[in-house]
C-alpha cells in the first residue's frame, strides 16, 4: 500500500491543490492523510480535483472553525471504506486493502501542542487500538511529538519537554507500534528562518502490517508548499542478488553435526602455508554446509507443520480405532522430534534477534518478531544519493560503496604527517621479548572464548559460536596459523 502524509498548512488555494495532485498521481497513493487544511467543509470537486479523477472517497474532520483539520482521501478502486471512528484531532478509517484482500485501519492524526492535550489523545488511539479487531494498523500524520532530542533542534526546552518523550515513546511501546525508516532529510518540519527543525510528522504502524509490507520505508520529500516535508510510504523490494552465507547457531542442535564437521575437515587437503590452508579449509568447508543445510537441515517451520500434521493424523486415527503398539511409538518420537525442533526455532529466532533471551521473554512474545524485522530494516542499506538524486537501485550502490572504500583505502604520495622531532615512548626489552613470543595453544583458545559467539571475526560468515563448537576439529590448523 502507497501512503502519502502532509501537514499543508491550508489548501484552499490551487498551488496547494495542483502539488497535492502531482504528488498522488506520480506515486500511485492509494491513501492519502492531510493535516490543517484550515477549511471548514470539502466539496466533491474539490476532491475529485486533488485525486485527478471521481474515484476518490474522503472523509473530513473540520477541527473548531477549520483550525486543526484534517482530510483522509483513498484510491475506491484500491481500499474499500467499511467505517470509520472520528475524534477531535484524528480520523481512524476502517476498510480493506483490495489488492491484498487485507483489512487494515489508517488514521490521521494532528496532535495539539499542549502536553495535556497530547496524552490525552495518545489515551484516545490507545483505547480505539484496544477494542479493534483490526491487527494491520497505520497511524499517519503530525504528532506535535518527538522520540529523542536529536529529533529537534533550534526549540527551547520546556519542562514539559522530557514528559513528552517519555509519554510519546510509551505509547509507541504501549500499543506495539514500530516507527518506519525514514529515507531522505532527518527533519520534517523547518521554521521559516531556519532557526529551528523538528521531526514531528511521522508513519506508525502495527507488527501485523510489517508481515503483510516487510519492505516498508517513509520518505522525506522536498518542502514545497508547507513548512512540513511530505511522507510518501511504499514498501520498494530490489534484488540485492544470493545472500551471504551466515552460520547458525541452531545446526548444533542437529544430531551428528559435529561428526560431520570433524570429518569434512579432515577430508580436505593441505593447501599452501598455515594461513592459507585454513582459509582454504574454512572455503570448503562453507560449500558442505550449504548443501548439508538444504539437504539435512531443512526449513525447521516447514518441518514443524509437517510433524504437527502426523500426529494430527495419527490423534484422529485413535479417536476413532485404539492405536497399535506401533503407531504409539511412532506419535511419541514425533512428541519427541517436535520438542527438538521447537529448541531450533528459538534458537533460530534469537540468533536473528540478537536480544538477551532469557531476560526479556521468549520466542512466544511479539518482541522477538519486532526486534528481528527492526534490526533488519535499520542495518540495511536504503540507497545512495548520486548526484543530488537518490538512487535505490542494487547495481548504483555497489558501485557507489566500491568507490567509497576505493577513495578510502587509496594511498597518496604525501600523507601529510611529519614526525621530526617527536620523542616516542619505547618499549623495554623484557616487553619487546613477550611481545614476540610465540603464542600458546592456551592463549590463542583464551583469546577465541572472549569473543561475542554471535559476532563474525571476517566476511566469511563463520561466527564465533561455530568456531567454539567445533574448536576440537579446527584447533591444530588454527593453532598453527597463528603461530
Amino acid at each position: 500500500m502507497i501512503v502519502v502524509n502532509l501537514n499543508i498548512r491550508g489548501m484552499g488555494g490551487s498551488i496547494k491543490s495542483r502539488y497535492l495532485s502531482h504528488v498522488i498521481a506520480c506515486e500511485g497513493a492509494n491513501f492519502v492523510c492531510l493535516q490543517e487544511t484550515k477549511l471548514k467543509e470539502i466539496t466533491e470537486a474539490k476532491c475529485f480535483f486533488v485525486w485527478g479523477n471521481n474515484r476518490v472517497g474522503w472523509l473530513h474532520n473540520e477541527g473548531i472553525n477549520g483550525c486543526g483539520s484534517l482530510l483522509s482521501m483513498w484510491n475506491v478502486d484500491a481500499f474499500s471504506y467499511s467505517s470509520h471512528k472520528m475524534g477531535k484531532v484524528f480520523i481512524a478509517v476502517f476498510g480493506i486493502y483490495l489488492k491484498t484482500n487485507c483489512s487494515c485501519v489508517m488514521v490521521n492524526v494532528y496532535a495539539a501542542c499542549t502536553i495535556n492535550d497530547k496524552k490525552i489523545l495518545w489515551e484516545e488511539l490507545s483505547s480505539v487500538k484496544s477494542v479493534s479487531q483490526e491487527k494491520v494498523w497505520c497511524l499517519c500524520g503530525d504528532f506535535n511529538a518527538v522520540r529523542s532530542r536529536s529529533e529537534r533542534k533550534g526549540i527551547r526546552e520546556g519542562s514539559a519537554y522530557s514528559s513528552e518523550i517519555i509519554g510519546f515513546n510509551s505509547f509507541i511501546d504501549a500499543n506495539l507500534l514500530l516507527d518506519l525508516p525514514i529515507v531522505g532529510k532527518s527533519y520534517t518540519w523547518f521554521k521559516s528562518n531556519g532557526s529551528a527543525k523538528s521531526r514531528i510528522d511521522r508513519v506508525l504502524v502495527s507488527e501485523e502490517w510489517f508481515v503483510r509490507w516487510p519492505m516498508s520505508k517513509q520518505y522525506v520529500q522536498r518542502r514545497e508548499v508547507s513548512d512540513h516535508c511530505a511522507l510518501v510510504v511504499k514498501s520498494v523490494e530490489k534484488d540485492w542478488g544470493p545472500k551471504p552465507f551466515r552460520t547458525i547457531d541452531a545446526w548444533f542442535l542437529e544430531r551428528g553435526f559435529n561428526e560431520m564437521v570433524k570429518e569434512k575437515w579432515i577430508s580436505y587437503p593441505r593447501k599452501g602455508n598455515a594461513m592459507v590452508n585454513v582459509k582454504e579449509k574454512l572455503k570448503s568447508l562453507k560449500g558442505d554446509l550449504k548443501i548439508w543445510n538444504k539437504e539435512v537441515f531443512g526449513n525447521v517451520y516447514t518441518r514443524k507443520k509437517e510433524i504437527l500434521q502426523e500426529i494430527e493424523d495419527l490423534d484422529c486415527m485413535d479417536c476413532l480405532n485404539d492405536l497399535n503398539e506401533g503407531d504409539r511409538l511412532k506419535r511419541a518420537a514425533l512428541v519427541s522430534r517436535l520438542k527438538e525442533n521447537d529448541k531450533k526455532i528459538e534458537s533460530l529466532t534469537c540468533q536473528k534477534a540478537r536480544a538477551r533471551w532469557f531476560k526479556y521473554g521468549d520466542s512466544c512474545t511479539r518482541f522477538y518478531h519486532s526486534s528481528l524485522r527492526w534490526r533488519r530494516l535499520r542495518n540495511e542499506v536504503k540507497g545512495v544519493e548520486v548526484g543530488g538524486q537518490w538512487c535505490e537501485e542494487p547495481c548504483t550502490v555497489r558501485s557507489e560503496a566500491k568507490k567509497l572504500f576505493d577513495s578510502r583505502f587509496t594511498a597518496t604520495k604525501d600523507f601529510g604527517v611529519r614526525l621530526d622531532e617527536v620523542e616516542f615512548k619505547s618499549l623495554s626489552q623484557e616487553d619487546n621479548e613477550s611481545l614476540i613470543t610465540a603464542f600458546s595453544e592456551e592463549e590463542i583458545r583464551d583469546a577465541v572464548w572472549l569473543c561475542d559467539g554471535t559476532k563474525s571475526a571476517g566476511p566469511d560468515g563463520f561466527n564465533m559460536n561455530f568456531i567454539k563448537e567445533s574448536w576440537e576439529a579446527l584447533k591444530d590448523e588454527v593453532v598453527q596459523a597463528m603461530m
